[in-house]
């Protein structure tokens, strides 16, 4: 499950945190990271999907 998540991830990073984490504050993080570039973004949800 967590390969699909960072394949969803890398094509919509919010996507993959809001699968992981739901809406809570790494999900509103990760929108901010989104919008002020998109590689801070996938880095942030591939790291969130990641750690354990």
């Amino acid at each position: 499950m967590d390969v699909l998540r960072i394949i969803l991830s890398i094509l919509l990073p919010p996507l993959g945190v809001f699968l992981k984490e739901g809406f809570g504050l790494q999900f509103w993080i990760n929108i901010l990271l989104t919008l002020l570039g998109y590689v801070p973004g996938v880095l942030h949800a591939v790291w969130i999907i990641a750690r354990r």
